[in-house]
């Protein structure tokens, strides 16, 4: 059998479907003891150390913490339930029991987001 260039490798992959390129990485797998989830972060690694190490330590889950409601509390109760889908008593609760966390183990964006809605309520809102 011919050895296929890199090029010509991805060119058949290319006319596979998802189907097909699913058994074919599971039967690569099977074959040779590996997951495919291996060479790529082994991949990443080498490239440069610092920013690994770093990448590693950046938090991607962030809790939403309500510090204190502030002058206009009843807009800060709507934006907690817009946020949570909780009940109007509730998020009443949850409101005066500041400081809690509203919403938990979110990822960067809906935890910005979050925080910009409830600081335009008018609450005091930190990330941790």
């Amino acid at each position: 059998m011919a050895k296929l260039s890199t090029e010509e490798l991805l060119g058949q992959f290319k006319d596979l479907t998802l189907l097909e390129l699913s058994e074919f990485v599971k039967a690569f797998e099977e074959e040779f003891g590996v997951t495919a989830a291996a060479p790529v972060a082994v991949a990443a690694a080498p490239g440069a150390p610092g920013a690994a190490a770093e990448e590693a330590a950046e938090q991607d889950e962030f809790d939403v913490v309500l510090e204190a409601a502030g002058d206009k509390k009843i807009q800060v109760i709507k934006e907690v339930r817009a946020l949570t889908s909780l009940g109007l008593k509730e998020a009443k609760d949850l409101v005066e029991g500041a400081p809690k966390a509203i919403l938990e183990k979110v990822d960067k964006a809906a935890a910005e987001k979050a925080k910009e809605a409830l600081e335009g309520a008018g609450a005091t809102v930190t990330l941790k």
